[in-house]
């Protein structure tokens, strides 16, 4: 059964901030998440309990990871930088 893929409020600013371009190759990624929530590179972010990323060229998608109710909530859409991992 697929996981269900959602975007908080925060990751959509961050996805239309972004160029066309960028938004295009993000957007597969993201949808494979609903079929493999931790694909080949994921890494899990240090100091969370439920929290991943995967990273897509210079950006990193960072997410959520709900087993129990299937779900996935993206937070975080940005370019890695030293602020990337703060919450």
């Amino acid at each position: 059964m697929p996981y269900r893929v959602e975007l908080a409020p925060a990751a959509q600013r961050d996805l239309r901030r972004l160029s066309p371009q960028v938004q295009a190759r993000l957007a597969t990624p993201i949808r494979s998440l609903a079929h493999s929530p931790r694909p080949p590179g994921v890494r899990k972010v240090q100091g969370q309990e439920r929290t991943w990323r995967i990273r897509v060229g210079p950006y990193r998608v960072v997410y959520d990871l709900y087993e129990d109710e299937q779900l996935v909530v993206i937070f975080k859409v940005d370019r890695r930088s030293e602020s990337t991992y703060r919450f």
